[in-house]
């Protein structure tokens, strides 16, 4: 079987809106299954540089897909491998949570592979 692998990856300074008010990080953090394939998350990992609780939020077509919460001055690594199939023309984004007014830095690495 052929995959490819996918990378949604970057440091990104933000300011908080608060943990109700996710926001896009950008094109960046931004992937669309291309036609004709299936893809498949494999893992997230963040850190944050703030003294507070951040959350990045992976949506799918517009719905919360996983939270990730990221603990002050803490890092994660979830993996997501075979927890489901997206299919062709899925849009999926990473988007960040943070308490009003909060500036940092995200470090934020999503893998995906493409079947």
């Amino acid at each position: 079987m052929f995959t490819t692998a996918r990378f949604l990856q970057g440091i990104v300074p933000f300011e908080g809106r608060g943990l109700n008010a996710p926001f896009s990080l950008g094109s960046t953090f931004t992937y669309v299954v291309p036609d004709g394939t299936t893809a498949q998350p494999l893992y997230f990992r963040g850190g944050n540089s703030t003294d507070e609780l951040i959350c990045a939020i992976l949506h799918r077509d517009g719905t919360p897909m996983r939270y990730f919460p990221i603990g002050a001055r803490a890092s994660v690594h979830i993996p997501l491998r075979v927890i489901e199939d997206l299919p062709p023309t899925t849009r999926v984004e990473l988007q960040l949570a943070a308490p009003a007014g909060l500036t940092g830095t995200l470090v934020a690495d999503v893998g995906i592979v493409e079947l």
